[in-house]
């Protein structure tokens, strides 16, 4: 349980982690979903290689597509590659690196889809049965009045009355397999080594400095997506908040209660008051919130923090009646 509780903690750290057990969670979804599809091979020449082709291409196309939506960089990059310059300048390298990123996570479901199926072979058996040499194998059922290429087509199915009690449909089967799973441990071995190698090489090509860098504002990019979207649902409750309270106090009828009146009320509600002026930020027409989003858009503010850093503040300084300092704070 601590340890499942830990998994869940990384992947819940950051957006990075989160694209990465999305991604997981698809790889593991196309597993499941070819080991639950129920696979029928026509057993015709015509079909068999085009019914075959589609079952290994048109999932992973589809699993590809379903990765770059649900991976949050998608959204990141798209929004950093259209926007407007206005007062922040665009970085390629940094549009670069999350469409990487993206690409690579979504490739992953895909690829699994294709190891698994190769590794089972079923797919690779319909499709390639009728390329076989029939005379490499004994026991070839040469009674029945059919072509040899249509004979070749019905491998796949051995419910077919033609290849009961026969072992050649066995052996061509488990000869066409040992080809698929001998092309499925080869992919993924290259694609192991080819790993390996970029891992290995890359530092000695890429400066690791210009490296930290597009990692940092990719990295910043998408968590200020995430503070703007949480910073506009904060002050959207407190707009709405304040709309619907001003409605239902303009619908109430005056009254007049005399009351005693606690000197710390008055205070409690100023401070309640300034404190949801504070989070409004001043912003309290739709005119102008259409126009704050428009600026967001159009012209982001530039990335210097050094008019909050050094926000100026009052120093106190005591004197006398000669004008002579007593006491500063400065």
């Amino acid at each position: 349980m601590e340890r499942l509780k830990l998994v869940l903690q990384y992947f819940q750290s950051n957006s990075e982690s989160i694209s990465n057990g999305i991604c997981i969670i698809l790889a593991l979804v196309s597993v499941k979903l070819y080991t639950s599809f129920d696979f029928n091979c026509p057993c015709l020449p015509q079909y068999n290689k085009l019914y075959s082709l589609g079952v290994m291409i048109v999932p992973p196309i589809i699993l590809f597509f379903l990765g770059i939506i649900v991976n949050r960089h998608t959204g990141v990059m798209m929004d950093e590659w259209v926007r407007p310059i206005g007062n922040r300048s665009k970085n390629p390298e940094v549009v670069k690196h999350l469409f990487s990123s993206m690409l690579q996570r979504a490739l992953l479901a895909p690829m699994v889809w294709i190891l698994v199926t190769l590794l089972d072979g079923k797919i690779f058996i319909c499709a390639f049965s009728v390329s076989v040499d029939p005379e490499l194998f004994s026991g070839l059922p040469n009674n029945t009045g059919l072509e040899m290429i249509k004979i070749m087509a019905k491998v796949p199915c051995k419910e077919d009355v033609i290849f009961r009690n026969s072992s050649f449909r066995k052996a061509v089967s488990r000869y066409v397999r040992c080809y698929s799973q001998a092309v499925g441990w080869s992919i993924l071995l290259f694609m192991i080594i080819l790993g390996a190698m970029v891992r290995l090489i890359k530092p000695f090509f890429d400066h690791h400095a210009a490296f930290l860098q597009t990692r940092y504002w990719s990295n910043y990019l998408d968590v200020e997506q995430k503070l703007f979207d949480e910073t506009c649902v904060l002050h959207a409750r407190d707009f709405a908040r304040k709309c619907v309270v001003q409605f239902f106090e303009d619908m109430r009828e005056d009254a007049v209660l005399r009351l005693p009146h606690p000197p710390f009320i008055s205070d409690f509600k100023d401070m309640w008051e300034d404190e949801e002026e504070e989070r409004l930020h001043g912003i309290t027409r739709q005119e102008q919130v259409d126009q704050l989003l428009d600026k967001w858009y159009h012209s982001k503010p530039e990335l210097d923090v050094t008019r909050i850093a050094h926000r100026p503040r009052t120093c106190v300084t005591w004197e006398d009646r000669d004008g002579r300092t007593l006491y500063s704070d400065v």
